[in-house]
């Protein structure tokens, strides 16, 4: 059961519009419980979502567990960073990709993720919160519920990614460019005064012979950001010979998510967690 307290005056606002508007839980999560005897209540008694509220009361919602989405489990190894009743972060390993597709319908996160559950006798709904690249590594957020998964869409999650690229880079700076896709790709994309606003910006925290190890933070969330970024500036990222750079030091883009920190929408605290980089790109930095 998910408690909330009535802490304003609401003259005339329901029990259902009140747990839509301030308590982000959605239409269709809202459609469920009415249908449930008992599993909205107010004050330890059974209400309508017609009902009014008012100041100090106490709802309390029974959320409908999210069962099995049809993703196969599959025994792949899995890094469980955190995990509570309502989400878990998982560390994901480079070329593993997030979601199911037609390539990959077996050796994903979610499958990884369905197996795990399984074998704790759990089920539920995969909601990747973040979503990597299948090359990039690091930290994933997935929420275990609908409510979890809607409440977090609307949360900020701070995100700091580590990626190695080509050149020297001495000042740290931002990139302030609209991202579109490629004329002539599906795949890759490039910066065009016609594409979607987008910032990031970089800081070099060491640097080798031949590359600058970077810390990033993202403003935006565009598809292939960093890659696009760092590409269109000259510095495209080791290993992403999609936008430029080479293979000669590692075989995927050096990029790594390695820190998230986000409001907890349940237990209402701040969670951070960090992922160290994977062996492929610690390996250059010996």
């Amino acid at each position: 059961m998910l408690e909330f307290k009535v802490d304003k005056d609401f003259q005339k606002l329901t029990v259902g519009r009140y747990l839509r508007t301030y308590c982000s839980v959605s239409a269709r999560t809202l459609a469920k419980l009415k249908k449930i005897q008992g599993a909205i209540l107010l004050n330890g008694k059974p209400v309508r979502a017609v009902d009014l509220v008012k100041m100090d009361d106490i709802i309390c919602i029974d959320v409908p567990k999210s069962t099995s989405d049809g993703v196969a489990p599959v025994n792949l190894p899995l890094d469980v960073v955190y995990e509570d009743d309502f989400l878990v972060v998982l560390n994901k390993p480079p070329f593993m990709p997030v979601h199911p597709t037609k390539v990959h319908q077996q050796d994903t996160l979610a499958n990884a993720l369905a197996f795990y559950a399984e074998s704790k006798g759990e089920s539920f709904t995969f909601h990747a919160v973040n979503r990597l690249d299948r090359n990039t590594s690091g930290l994933v957020l997935v929420a275990k519920d609908r409510h979890t998964a809607s409440v977090l869409s609307q949360t900020e999650i701070t995100k700091h990614y580590t990626a190695f690229a080509h050149g020297k880079i001495a000042e740290k700076g931002t990139v302030n460019g609209p991202i579109a896709l490629s004329d002539d790709s599906k795949i890759v994309r490039k910066v065009s005064e016609w594409g979607k606003p987008s910032i990031t910006h970089f800081e070099p925290v060491d640097d080798y012979e031949d590359f600058t190890v970077l810390k990033l933070v993202l403003e935006t969330g565009r598809t292939h950001q960093i890659r696009c970024h760092m590409s269109y500036i000259g510095h495209p990222l080791l290993g992403d010979d999609l936008y430029g750079g080479n293979l000669d030091k590692i075989n995927r883009h050096a990029l790594h998510c390695g820190y998230i920190s986000f409001f907890h929408p349940i237990k209402n605290d701040i969670m951070e967690f960090k992922a160290d980089l994977p062996d492929d790109m610690k390996s250059l930095l010996n």
